[in-house]
């Protein structure tokens, strides 16, 4: 699944490419507003912190909600508390699109994060010229060549690379790289299969000093509970936002700071 999903964002891209060519789309990103500082945001805090997403659909769960004005759903996010937005961009089983991070950037103030599956220069530039403020990387999708390229440039751009990982030997890839944001995501991208135990196994073997996140499985307050309980600085929630009243259930999920 995964494999096919990171063909098909690929293939989408090189379609743009061909009306967009990547010097266009190189100039456009040089040119983009400086980007936020995602570490500064979510950096640990005596709080949980959230970044809630923007999302249609998925793979395991089929349609979720129209999202017919994401930026909306980004002011009511930014009103709920979250401390970054996550866009998803992916087209054919998410039902995202760059114009989604487009707005949904002009219309928040807090960093803006660009997922999708990520394996070409070309789409860490078309993110920094649409403006995201953080790109992830998965892991899993890539080899480290690729992975270390990838994450230097979104560096160089200015950007923050959340990297994501599903094991502990993703997590050292990640380690190696000098990632200070490092997801562990619950849902196993080839089976899709959730593991919402993962990350506190996993979490004493995340660097230092960086930001750790969650990923996947977080419906209720108890999720976030257990999530922070294992030492978990920042949640990432897409499902239980987009499917209920965004603004109380970020405030409910805010309340689980212990």
């Amino acid at each position: 699944m995964l494999a096919d999903l990171t063909a098909g964002a690929v293939e989408d891209a090189e379609q743009r490419a061909q009306s967009r060519p990547l010097a266009d789309v190189e100039r456009d990103a040089l040119a983009q507003t400086p980007a936020r500082d995602a570490l500064a945001m979510l950096a640990p805090a005596d709080r949980v912190k959230v970044i809630a997403e923007v999302k249609r659909a998925s793979p395991s769960r089929g349609d979720l909600a129209s999202i017919p004005d994401p930026a909306r759903q980004a002011r009511l996010y930014e009103e709920g508390g979250a401390s970054a937005i996550s866009v998803l961009t992916e087209g054919r089983k998410f039902k995202g699109s760059l114009a989604d991070l487009e707005a949904v950037r002009a219309a928040v103030s807090v960093p803006v994060l660009r997922k999708d599956f990520i394996a070409t220069p070309y789409q860490v530039l078309e993110a920094r010229a649409s403006g995201a403020d953080v790109v992830l990387l998965i892991v899993a999708a890539l080899d480290q060549k690729t992975l270390t390229e990838l994450y230097a440039m979104v560096t160089d751009l200015g950007m923050t690379a959340l990297v994501e990982t599903h094991s502990a030997d993703e997590l050292e890839r990640a380690s190696e790289l000098g990632a200070k944001l490092i997801g562990v995501n619950a849902r196993n991208l080839s089976t899709f299969e959730l593991d919402r135990d993962l990350f506190g196994s996993l979490a004493d073997r995340f660097p230092a000093d960086a930001i750790k996140i969650a990923e996947s499985a977080v419906l209720a307050p108890a999720d976030v509970a257990h999530y922070r309980a294992a030492g978990a600085d920042v949640v990432l929630v897409g499902e239980a936002l987009v499917t209920g009243d965004p603004v109380a259930t970020l405030r409910a999920f805010l309340q689980e700071t212990s």
